[in-house]
Order: structure tokens, then C-alpha cells, then sequence
């Protein structure tokens, strides 16, 4: 299937590496321009390298760190820089770490919502008006299963990322008749290092083997796996596809069947 975004400008988050890295593959081989952005500017150019020597990509980096209430002006403007329009954003992040939900602290709450609720919201509003203007314009945002089957030591980002979500519903409606599509990816549980990390630190809170914590996740994922990042990106891609462009407001799960509610 062509996807027909040969061309197309796109702006990657949290691209120095898991599901970030894997998405902006799959735009640069679809003949995407990037911008790729995240807080580790070297990782970020390991990506790029790859990209530009693998599938001779045209690829430009940008290092912002999405807790700081400037980072969404400094990529739209590095955005522009690089690649004047932007016609597809890719909203991403990693997410705060675990606690007890009965236990959280004021800055942790701040932190989690400039991260994954204002920061996101503020890129995805500045590009907004350049797709709405030339009547074409994507944005998928990676959003964590856990809005709909919230995980206890997540609450930080099953909150930040349900704000997030309660915006994109809304806007969508607003942005539909303009050729704008706005999508969320419910993430599950996929072989990141950021899932890595949840496993280890459960396994550490229970005193428990991660062998033994890895088996009960399997165990909750009716395929009987992880996913890989390739998968997920793969569903982004189409999200930002031309043919695509009658899909907008929803929130699909990429998590092996491990949602329950319909």
C-alpha cells in the first residue's frame, strides 16, 4: 500500500531511541523528512545517522527536554528551521516513574503533566494552524494503555496522558473538516526499555525474580509475547497515511489483546 507521504515533514518525539526511533523508521522509509527530537542530542544523531545511511533519509535533530515549559516553542521553531511545513507529529515521551499512588508529591504531579499533558498540547497547537491552512495535517500521539486499565505505580502517567487524550478527542472534532486527523496509540506492553524498567522495578518493590514478573505479564497478553516496536510504528504510520484520512478522535490499542473493556 503507498501511504503517500513521500515528502511529507514530519516531527518526531522521544525519537532517541524505543518506540520514538522505531516510528521514525518507518516515516523515513515511507520517504518522510524528520525532525527528531528528545533530550540526549547524541543519541538522537545515532538515530539520524542510521536513517540517512540506511535509506539515504533526509533527517535533522533537535535536544529539548519536554519537562521544561519551553520545549514545545523551541521544536516548532527548530521545526521550521529544518523543514519549513509540518505536515505530521508524532507526540511522544517517556514517562514519570512509578509510585505509590498514595503517596505522590506536588512536583511529581507538576513534572508529569508538563511532560506528557502541556508540553504535547502546546507543540501540537502551534503546528496546528499550518496544516489547517493547507488543508492536510496528522498527529498521533503514543498514549499508554493504562487510561483505560490504569496500573497502580503509574498514576503519575495514566493521568498526564488522560489530559492529553481528553484534549485530542476535543480537538479532533474541531480540526476534522480541515483535513487534520488527531489519534492516540494505546501502547501496551512492548519490548522497550522503558518497559524493561517497569518490570525491574516491580521485581525490586516485590522481591521478586524478573523472570517471575516477566511471566505474569506474558501471562496477561493473550499473544503470549511482547510486541516489538516495529509493530506499533507500523500502526503510526498508517495513523499518518493518506489513507488514513477518514480515521481521527481514536485511540487505538497496540497490546497484543491485553485490554479487557471493549
Amino acid at each position: 500500500m503507498d501511504l503517500g507521504l513521500r515528502g511529507r515533514a514530519a516531527v518526531v518525539g522521544g525519537a532517541s531511541s524505543g518506540l520514538g526511533a522505531a516510528i521514525a523508521e518507518g516515516l523515513a522509509a515511507e520517504g518522510c523528512r524528520l525532525l527528531l527530537w528528545s533530550r540526549s542530542l547524541d543519541r538522537l544523531e545515532d538515530v539520524a545517522g542510521r536513517l540517512r545511511g540506511r535509506l539515504g533519509a533526509e533527517v535533522a535533530t533537535h535536544a529539548a527536554d519536554a519537562t521544561q515549559p519551553g520545549a514545545a516553542a523551541s521544536v516548532t521553531e527548530a521545526a521550521r528551521r529544518a523543514l519549513g511545513s509540518v505536515d505530521v507529529c508524532i507526540l511522544n515521551a517517556g514517562g514519570p516513574p512509578p509510585v505509590d499512588p498514595l503517596a505522590t508529591e506536588a512536583e511529581g504531579w507538576r513534572t508529569a503533566f508538563q511532560l506528557l499533558a502541556v508540553t504535547p498540547i502546546d507543540l501540537a497547537q502551534a503546528l496546528l494552524p499550518g496544516m489547517r491552512e493547507r488543508g492536510w495535517g496528522r498527529i498521533v500521539a503514543l498514549i499508554g494503555s493504562t487510561i483505560r486499565e490504569p496500573i497502580p505505580t503509574l498514576v503519575y502517567s495514566t493521568a498526564g496522558r488522560a489530559a492529553l487524550a481528553g484534549w485530542m478527542k476535543t480537538a479532533a472534532r474541531a480540526a476534522a473538516a480541515d483535513g487534520v486527523t488527531i489519534n492516540g496509540i494505546l501502547t501496551g506492553r512492548v519490548a522497550t526499555q522503558r518497559v524493561e524498567q517497569i518490570d525491574r522495578d516491580r521485581a525490586e518493590r516485590e522481591g521478586r525474580d524478573l523472570a517471575a514478573v516477566r511471566a505474569d505479564a506474558l501471562g496477561s497478553i493473550p499473544a503470549g509475547r511482547y510486541g516489538e516496536p516495529r509493530e506499533l510504528a507500523a500502526v503510526a504510520a498508517f495513523l499518518c497515511s493518506e489513507p488514513a484520512a477518514y480515521v481521527t478522535g481514536t485511540f487505538i490499542p497496540v497490546d497484543g489483546g491485553m485490554l479487557q473493556g471493549i
